[in-house]
């Protein structure tokens, strides 16, 4: 496997080489295009003016002023039409002149050797040390003709002032390379530890420390993947939790039903004693047939299984039907009911929302009072649908408040009771469906108080009824 800080480091220097490859060819089109033509006509005016000062010179040879000429750092070669040669500082690499580049010379031209030359790549034309790659002129000395070929030496080409520019470039791109290996290392150990950190959490081990403290996108990708890991934790925590509660749940009941079971298989029992068990059987099948109802809506809420079936309900005569139903409870501990019901039309699912109506009902028969007092409304306030199932009942302790929504939660007073513990939960499942909130208000000994608030955009294309 090809590690990020590696191929961070092949693209760096690929980006190198491609940048020199890029400005080499940029530096040549420009060499090309523009200074050729003029380092052409520089030298072509230096080896006229030596050519008009030899021609001046009579008497003894060309040597002597020819040697200081390479000594100002310029390479020059001399052919006589005698076929006669002299090289003067430092010796081109080939000489060879073809038969062409000497008639031309010899018949009074100009040879532009260093604006035709194309021996070298682009730029590097420019320093090939090739008795082509020069300026060719005539000269006569003493009623002899010659041709002198000139070009300046690549020592003087290459000044202190290149030389500084070219450690310069040298020096730079060497802390350009390290500055990269250095940031590849800053950027891939964060990953790393995200990396291990990850290994752990597929192990289920959730006590993973990441020390980065950046404020870039690696810092911002640390924080989420620490509270990714926290709400992970608290879900394997909840997971086990919930797992623990099911068989809690599922077993007590089986436990009961299994035990009667057996006493009924005593023959000895009057059928007073066999009518009891049999009734205690009866209603632990019905809690474990209402548990596994509520399990099963509780998941295809969770994994989106049960997709909202949405239609035009009247909610101010469903609550009268859900009321009607469980008024026989009511009457049997004196509770009274009163309600306030505004005819609403709402767009939801009818069947989701019944089970929130029963839920709160029951919950408020439930833990009420002997002789207390249930107060429904359902009122349309500003853009808001407004629910409330208001008891005199038992109330919920303060510390129990910020758990009432959890799966299988049950507050103390309510443990003799037979619920499950999943109703509240549920109840939040359906509303936020249905783009709600709900609020509980209660004090311990004075009551409960249940809002829940629904978008008026729910009820879709219809308006409020007037009754």
């Amino acid at each position: 496997m090809r590690t990020l800080s590696r191929q961070y480091v092949f693209a760096t220097l690929f980006i190198i080489v491609i940048s020199v490859t890029v400005g080499l060819f940029v530096v040549s089109l420009v060499y090309n295009l523009s200074i050729k033509e003029k380092n052409d006509n520089h030298y072509v005016a230096v080896a006229t003016q030596v050519t008009e000062i030899l021609e001046q010179t009579h008497g003894s040879g060309f040597e002597l002023y020819l040697e200081s000429i390479a000594n100002l750092g310029y390479q020059v070669y001399v052919i006589g039409d005698n076929g006669s040669t002299f090289s003067f500082g430092e010796p081109f690499h080939t000489i060879d002149v073809s038969q062409t580049i000497r008639e031309l010379v010899f018949a009074g031209e100009v040879y532009h050797g260093m604006r035709d030359y194309h021996g070298k790549f682009l730029i590097f034309n420019h320093y090939a040390n090739d008795i082509e790659n020069t300026i060719g002129v005539p000269f006569e000395h003493n009623e002899e003709r010659y041709a002198l070929f000139i070009r300046p030496n690549n020592q003087m080409l290459f000044s202190d002032m290149h030389s500084l520019i070219a450690g310069f470039l040298v020096a730079m791109s060497i802390i350009v390379l390290l500055s990269m290996l250095w940031l590849a290392r800053q950027l891939v150990k964060p990953i790393s530890q995200l990396s291990k950190a990850t290994k752990h959490i597929m192990e289920e081990n959730y006590q993973v420390e990441i020390d980065v403290e950046r404020n870039d996108e690696l810092g911002q990708l640390a924080e989420n993947f620490k509270e990714m890991v926290h709400r992970l934790q608290k879900n394997d925590e909840a997971r086990k939790t919930f797992i623990s509660n099911v068989s809690h749940d599922f077993q007590s009941p089986l436990l009961n039903i299994q035990g009667y079971a057996d006493l009924l298989g005593n023959v000895n029992l009057s059928k007073e004693e066999q009518q009891s068990y049999l009734q205690v059987i009866d209603q632990e099948a019905k809690r474990l047939s209402n548990l596994t109802k509520q399990l099963l809506l509780l998941t295809s809420l969770d994994h989106a299984a049960r997709p909202l079936k949405n239609q035009q309900l009247e909610l101010d005569k469903q609550l009268k039907t859900v009321i009607h139903k469980y008024r026989w409870r009511m009457e049997e501990q004196q509770i009274e009911l009163s309600y306030e019901l505004e005819p609403i039309r709402l767009y939801g699912d009818a069947d989701l929302l019944e089970q929130v109506w029963e839920n709160l009902l029951t919950n408020a028969i439930k833990y009420n009072r002997y002789a207390g007092e249930i107060k429904v409304i359902a009122i349309i306030v500003e853009d808001q649908i407004t629910i409330q199932f208001i008891d005199s009942g038992i109330g919920i302790a303060e510390g129990d408040m910020e758990h009432i929504f959890e799966r299988f939660y049950r507050v103390d007073t309510s443990r003799s009771q037979d619920g499950t513990g999943l109703g509240l939960s549920i109840v939040k499942e359906i509303v936020e469906l249905h783009q709600g909130k709900i609020e509980v208000i209660s004090e311990q000994e004075l009551g409960t108080t249940i809002t829940i608030t629904i978008p008026v955009a729910r009820m879709g294309k219809s308006e409020k009824q007037q009754p």
